[in-house]
């Protein structure tokens, strides 16, 4: 059997934490930020979990 290869983008967007859950980025954080109020440009730049029913097909991604 040939190696899993785990997919190049999601390597780059998903962090696994120590107890196993997996970090995510928030979207909208990139351009067009003057008609965003500060309270949330700061809550955007935060990390965010990964909800359980996207679980499965992120670690599939990342190969885990």
């Amino acid at each position: 059997m040939p190696k899993m290869k785990t997919n190049s983008g999601a390597k780059k967007r998903f962090h696994v934490t120590g107890s196993g859950k997996i970090k995510r980025k928030h979207a909208f954080k990139r351009h067009i930020l003057t008609k965003k109020t500060k309270k949330a440009k700061l809550q955007l730049s935060h990390y965010a979990l990964v909800h359980k029913s996207d679980m499965n097909n992120v670690k599939l991604m990342l190969c885990m």
